[in-house]
């Protein structure tokens, strides 16, 4: 999604956004060696991509044969899914290829088409992680409320509204490209001259949802440690002889605060399970079985901020130094080596491969899912 220079070694870092399409001069050309140490990054970059696509279409054939992952939750992990093996499947074959050939050699069409989808699938993947950080607030501030308007229409219509506001930044570079006469081109790059377009798109692919996400995750920290409080103090006044409401709001609140883990498929359908057995007053159990449980969601707290501190920190590695620089290039105050670009370009694209880790490997029941699904290809 390198806005300032396309991997390859054609790009340039002049700052602007015009698709530079340029026809060097015959003499020009030079013959690409192949070296030991360009064929160890193609093999590194070759197994990056497979990887990307084999843990994400992982992900996405679980979800839909596995019936117990049929949760609109799981339909955004799942669409998050499909976009990042859209970038395994469309982006990253075509990097390697123009890194190894050092010239662009596949056309003026493939090279609309690849800068268009690049841009649009990062885009995409990273306004998703927004809508599911989003999707688990609402889960987890407002359990009960958000699980009866949860549904798979809401999932798609969230979905829906991803694409088009990804299309949206990626588009506008369509109306200003140069193309060039003879229809032949050996370099495939947008440059950088309209600084209006490049705060535009960082700021609406990147910087903003970027903020959306650290708000969400840390208003959902703040909830569980309010739960948390609130649930400390209910232990001690919860005896005996209290009444059934102080009990129920003690049940209501451990369990609450259990069901935060963002481990589980979907917290708010757990939620509405569990107050049906929020009848049962916590005050007919023997304290030592509560000061279990409460013992169990601690652990399951502490599980939930390892996963929001990974979650965060692979998001940020991966994508703020790449539009960092697009920001500092389109200002025209640093000029990046081809090589920094590539390198910033492919760590942004990591976090396709990061993503369905992340976000299915705490979860017993994708656990389950991909154990079959392992069985079954050992059976075929």
């Amino acid at each position: 999604m390198d806005m300032e220079s396309y991997p390859g070694p054609g790009g340039n870092a002049s700052g602007s956004n015009n698709t530079n399409c340029t026809v060097p001069p015959a003499t020009s050309l030079q013959v690409v060696q192949f070296t030991d140490g360009m064929a160890a990054v193609v093999v590194v970059l070759i197994i990056l991509t497979l990887l990307t696509g084999l843990v994400n279409a992982a992900v996405i054939i679980a979800i839909c044969t596995t019936k117990k992952l049929h949760l609109p939750a799981n339909y955004l992990i799942c669409s998050l899914a499909v976009t990042d093996f859209l970038v395994a499947l469309l982006v990253m074959p075509i990097s390697i290829l123009y890194i190894t050939m050092e010239t662009w050699s596949l056309g003026q069409v493939v090279c609309e088409l690849w800068l268009s989808m690049d841009m649009t699938c990062c885009t995409c993947s990273i306004l998703h992680l927004c809508v599911i950080a989003l999707d688990r607030y609402w889960a987890i501030t407002k359990a009960i409320e958000y699980a009866r308007k949860r549904s798979a229409r809401r999932a798609a219509i969230m979905v829906g509204i991803v694409w088009v506001i990804s299309v949206l930044i990626s588009m506008p570079p369509l109306f200003w490209r140069q193309r060039p006469i003879n229809g032949s081109l050996r370099q495939c790059i947008i440059e950088h001259d309209h600084l209006g377009y490049t705060i535009y798109s960082t700021f609406g692919a990147f910087y903003i949802p970027m903020i959306v996400i650290l708000i969400l995750y840390y208003r959902i920290y703040n909830a569980a440690k309010t739960l948390y409080q609130k649930r400390g103090s209910s232990r001690h006044l919860s005896t005996r002889s209290m009444g059934s409401q102080n009990s129920v709001d003690h049940c209501r609140v451990s369990h609450t605060f259990c069901v935060s883990d963002l481990s589980n498929s979907d917290p708010a359908l757990a939620t509405d399970k569990l107050n049906a057995t929020i009848r049962i007053p916590s005050f007919e159990k023997d304290m030592d079985g509560q000061d279990e449980k409460n013992q169990i969601c601690t652990s399951r707290e502490r599980k939930a901020a390892r996963i929001l501190g990974l979650i965060l920190g692979a998001f940020i590695i991966c994508w703020l130094p790449f539009f960092l620089k697009e920001v500092l290039v389109g200002l025209r105050i640093v000029q990046p080596s081809q090589l920094i670009s590539d390198l910033l370009t492919w760590l942004g694209y990591i976090n396709s491969l990061i993503n369905p880790l992340l976000y299915t490997s705490f979860n017993d029941d994708f656990k389950l899912a991909f154990k079959k699904l392992l069985k079954r290809k050992e059976h075929a």
